[in-house]
């Protein structure tokens, strides 16, 4: 069945998503299963796979508004844009309370801690490219007013914390690669000297040549966008063969990492969220 989603439709599935990603954020019990087949006999003669992606697809509206999404629903940019847009729009508008809970999202307790973590396995692969592309808003698109994902990103608790990782990350593989010395001249540079350097880290590669790294870290899944200054960009085009995004992600349940090599032009696709002005 490929017809468009119906208005009803939409604002049955957004409705659905929300309750679920309540659930999510609270810790309780979520049966996905359960909540697709109960919303099945609502839809237009709906697959449970039509269902799935547009669960991803909400999800990918949701990252748009700069919203936390359910993590087990990765981000599908092929969607019904104005629709999809304004309808969650008008269900936020509708549940004004919703914000408390991206409000938490961005202010949760932080469960791991860095003990816990096996770094044997615990780099994976960066995700696949997005299909997202640029496509105007409708009109009447009002946009949040907070971008919860990077309110959430200058976490200054969630931040330290995946920084402390990556530090114990750094030096364990240097360690055990029998480079003790290297390791013992790992930097934590954003603590020590600022947050301002366009970087977080100073390792040593094995050839004891600098390694330049810069840290994000999300409670999310590895398809969330991260968010980076205009110093940290600059600072990456100027050492990119040494330059490396450590992306940290899924912190509060089974936190892995990717990296990315080179300046953000090279390993990412960027759009300009803040502008300045003078006359």
């Amino acid at each position: 069945m490929n017809q468009d989603w119906s208005d009803i439709e939409a604002e049955l599935i957004v409705k659905d998503y929300f309750k679920m990603l309540v659930k999510e954020t609270h810790n309780l019990p979520l049966n996905k299963t359960e909540h697709r087949q109960r919303l099945l006999p609502f839809l237009n003669g709906r697959s449970e796979g039509s269902i799935e992606f547009k669960y991803a697809n909400i999800s990918a509206a949701l990252i748009t508004l700069g919203l936390p999404y359910i993590r087990g629903y990765k981000p599908r940019y092929n969607f019904q844009k104005a629709k999809l847009l304004l309808t969650i729009q008008q269900y936020l508008e509708l549940n004004p309370n919703i914000y408390s809970l991206f409000r938490q999202f961005v202010n949760s307790h932080l469960a791991v801690k860095s003990v816990a973590i096996n770094f044997e396995n615990w780099v994976v692969s960066p995700p696949s490219p997005t299909n997202y592309f640029e496509e105007p808003l409708p009109l009447t698109y009002r946009p949040v007013k907070i971008n919860y994902l990077e309110r959430e990103q200058h976490n200054r608790d969630l931040g330290f914390r995946g920084e402390e990782l990556v530090m114990e990350f750094e030096r364990y593989k240097l360690i055990r690669a029998g480079r003790e010395g290297l390791a013992e001249r790992v930097e934590w540079v954003s603590r020590d000297k600022g947050d301002g350097m366009g970087y977080d880290i100073l390792s040593k590669n094995l050839s004891g040549t600098d390694k330049y790294i810069e840290v994000k870290t999300t409670k999310l899944t590895r398809e969330a966008p991260f968010f980076f200054t205009s110093r940290e960009l600059q600072f990456s085009a100027s050492v990119a063969q040494d330059f490396h995004l450590y992306r940290v992600f899924d912190f509060n349940n089974n936190p892995k990492m990717f990296c990315l090599n080179g300046s953000y032009k090279q390993f990412c696709k960027m759009e300009a969220v803040h502008y300045r002005g003078w006359i």
